[in-house]
């Protein structure tokens, strides 16, 4: 354990994932200035995904919604990489979900909100951000859905 951040992330019972390899030419994430940007991030768990397909299709909203979850806590892991400690977030500025929808699915805004809640609950009024929530034909490795954070840190 880090700090409150991480206090808090095992009181509702999660851990913070290894960060997860990039699986082209970029990094999970980067510092520049007080802002982190973190790379868009899978769901993957252990180093696989766990559901794959298209939302709407293959993969219900409701799993979806909680492969955002999952989405967000590799963000949040990606940002202790390069901030070196999660209570170091001043606020998370910004939140991009993409959707891998089926061509009549139109829920992607539900689906992300598995992310922006997560953030909300593990960081309180810090978590509160803008987002777009955008579905697409496919994402890497056939993933349902894929989350990118920009967070800006306090005392940089």
């Amino acid at each position: 354990m880090s700090g409150a951040v991480e206090a808090r992330l095992a009181e509702l019972g999660l851990t913070l994932p290894e960060v997860v390899p990039p699986l082209a030419a970029y990094q999970p994430a980067v510092l520049s200035g007080v802002y982190v940007y973190t790379a868009g991030q899978l769901p993957m768990v252990e180093g696989k995904l766990p559901v794959t397909g298209k939302v709407g299709a293959e993969v219900t909203p409701e799993e979806a919604k909680s492969l955002a979850r999952t989405c967000a806590l590799n963000a949040l892991a990606a940002v202790k990489s390069v901030a070196g400690d999660l209570d170091r977030i001043a606020r998370v500025v910004k939140v991009v979900g993409f959707v891998a929808s089926a061509s009549d699915f139109t829920g992607q805004p539900g689906v992300v909100n598995g992310a922006s809640e997560l953030l909300a609950e593990v960081l309180g009024e810090k978590g509160v951000h803008a987002r777009s929530a955008v579905g697409v034909a496919v994402l890497p490795l056939d993933a349902p859905v894929e989350v990118e954070l920009q967070v800006e840190l306090a005392g940089a």
